[in-house]
């Protein structure tokens, strides 16, 4: 089994920055990949980013450019940096980590508004 523990939701004005955390814990894998995955009511989950246990990184479209996935390794913990933020970020923020099977972490909401 995985644990992961996010934090770093809130609500942020448009233009604005934050960062999400997540730290993996238990029966973790030589070979995986994390990532961010965020969910509109209504709207299907959509992945946002990825990194695998190399260091290969992978964004949506609508993130490119915005958002980076930085890492620790000695924490088992990966960020989710999310810059220039519009009212079309706003959504509820899912970590993950894939093995053998995928691990959803319990969700965060970002709420961009004015």
């Amino acid at each position: 089994q995985v644990q992961l523990v996010e934090s770093g939701g809130g609500l942020v004005q448009p233009g604005g920055s934050l960062r999400l955390s997540c730290a993996a814990s238990g029966s973790l894998s030589r070979v995986y990949e994390m990532g961010w995955s965020r969910q509109v009511p209504g709207k299907q989950r959509e992945s946002v980013a990825t990194i695998s246990n190399n260091g290969r990184t992978n964004y949506a479209d609508s993130v490119k450019g915005r958002f980076t996935i930085p890492r620790d390794n000695s924490k088992n913990t990966v960020y989710l940096q999310m810059n220039s933020l519009s009212p079309d970020d706003t959504a509820v923020y899912y970590c993950t980590y894939t093995a053998y099977r995928t691990y959803w972490g319990q969700g965060t909401q970002v709420t961009v508004s004015s």
